[in-house]
């Protein structure tokens, strides 16, 4: 069971590492936005190298190849994750936490 926990981990550092390009480099410009998805196969596959000579344990690959194909796929389902929140924020849907009713009750006294 302990093999497969690179995954999560791989997808979770990538959509991190994406979400901080995002907001530092990429900023307004679409050229730059647009090589999101390839930018994160890369760290993706550096991350399963890595995960494969580092901590063998937690990578399920017999060989370099497939830890490549590992870090790569968990890689890009990081940038899956991201176009989920986009497509239900797209369709209106509230990703956002909302106000707690205790918050709403201490804004009511103070009007």
């Amino acid at each position: 069971m302990l093999e497969i926990i690179c995954v999560p981990v791989i997808v979770s550092l990538v959509f991190s590492l994406m979400e901080l390009y995002k907001k530092f480099i990429a900023k307004d410009n679409e050229k730059l936005v647009r090589i999101i998805p390839i930018i994160a196969c890369i760290v993706g596959i550096a991350s399963g190298i890595v995960c494969f000579y580092a901590f063998p344990t937690i990578i399920s690959a017999t060989n370099i190849f497939v830890a490549i194909l590992i870090g790569g796929a968990s890689g890009l389902s990081a940038t899956g994750c991201n176009q989920i929140f986009k497509q239900l924020a797209k369709f209106g849907i509230e990703v956002k936490e909302t106000e707690s009713t205790a918050d709403k009750e201490i804004d009511n006294t103070k009007k």
